[in-house]
């Protein structure tokens, strides 16, 4: 479906449409029973910090919340369906842009604020032993004067245990949705403690194989590269997000434990921001490094063939120069040996001793030349 259709889809959704006639008796169906829906994690109805209902279905929390006018809704959600998040929009007056946002996932962090609704979207983080890999999810926010939804996108972050914590502290739940708001921040934010510190230990870990030549090591520090990225545009944004909420304290009248609290998670985020670029500059350099070490390794080993191919030369020299000497006596005695009746100075009585003295000229040439051009 098209995002122009979509959008058409909720807003027929979101408009409440013409009385129909209404039945005869015999024309009326039995109401259809309800469902749970299968994305719904968790829904529970507070009043002053205390669960009081724990509703099964998205129809039986909608109803509970409109008996409770001082209560407040917190619905988890993980991948929910279109229809789900429709009868979300349309219960709680959520914006189509917001609802698509939610939908499609695959967004930056950010948070907007339409209405009363306060929308934010955040990249949560968590470290796998395993393959020593850096897994991301997204989490969507929708927070209002008597609710909280969170839309779930990936494994990270675990929210049962945010709202068990919340839970135990009933003092800090009564103080309402952004309350809540502020543990899910304060939990993702705390996600990346552990994967700051896998990443440290594998930039640790690619250093060592660096310097000891691992040929597999390039593969490693790219995909650390690309995961640092990632994890930058989780954080980065965070820090305007978390800036732009202090900012609105006053204007909207935000508790001042609260406060201390959201600037508690604000200073986090600012250190892992930083931690972040630092792994990124130490990448790059290492990148750099590596690239030096491998080009050198390179050099020696050309080197190393250079000088292989000239003594390989040299030893082809020295037996070139003694197979051309050789070749001289040879091809004198080879011409002497030949069995004819009539040729020159065969019955010369000095033609032994010439044929010697003329084998000995030409090599101690031969063998003077190849000397001075350092060929023996």
């Amino acid at each position: 479906m098209s995002k122009n259709n979509r959008k058409s889809v909720w807003r027929r959704a979101l408009t409440p449409p013409d009385d129909p006639p209404r039945p005869t008796p015999e024309q009326a169906e039995p109401p259809a029973p309800e469902t749970e829906p299968a994305s719904i994690v968790q829904a529970a109805l507070y009043r002053d910090g205390v669960r009081v209902s724990s509703p099964t279905t998205l129809a039986e929390t909608f109803r509970e919340l409109r008996k409770e006018p001082s209560g407040m809704a917190w619905i988890g959600l993980a991948r929910p369906t279109e229809s789900e998040l429709l009868s979300l929009a349309a219960e709680f007056d959520l914006h189509p842009l917001s609802v698509e946002d939610a939908m499609e996932a695959h967004q930056r962090p950010k948070l907007e604020r339409y209405g009363e609704t306060l929308f934010v979207v955040l990249r949560a983080a968590r470290y796998l032993d395993a393959p020593e890999k850096v897994d991301f999810g997204e989490l969507h926010v929708f927070v209002g004067p008597d609710f909280v939804i969170t839309v779930r996108h990936g494994a990270a972050p675990d929210l049962s245990a945010v709202r068990r914590r919340m839970e135990e502290t009933p003092e800090l739940l009564k103080l309402g949705p952004e309350a809540v708001l502020y543990a899910i921040l304060d939990a993702v934010v705390d996600g990346y403690v552990p994967v700051v510190a896998g990443v440290q230990n594998d930039v640790d870990e690619i250093e060592t194989e660096v310097f000891r030549g691992d040929p597999t090591v390039s593969r490693r520090i790219y995909e650390l590269s690309r995961e640092m990225v990632e994890f930058q545009r989780a954080t980065r944004p965070l820090v305007g997000m978390l800036h732009g909420l202090m900012a609105g304290f006053a204007k909207y009248g935000t508790d001042e434990e609260l406060q201390r609290y959201l600037r508690d998670v604000a200073d986090h985020v600012t250190h892992t921001s930083e931690r972040v670029d630092g792994f990124r500059q130490a990448l790059t350099d290492i990148l750099t490094v590596n690239a030096t070490l491998v080009t050198q390794q390179q050099n020696a080993e050309m080197r190393a063939l250079a000088e292989a191919g000239f003594e390989q030369n040299e030893e082809i020299k020295k037996i070139s120069s003694w197979a051309a000497i050789l070749f001289a006596p040879t091809l004198v005695g080879t011409v002497y040996g030949m069995n004819f009746e009539h040729m020159p100075e065969l019955h010369w009585v000095f033609g032994y001793p010439h044929a010697i003295a003329l084998m000995a000229v030409v090599c101690t040439n031969l063998y003077v030349i190849f000397k001075r051009r350092d060929w023996l």
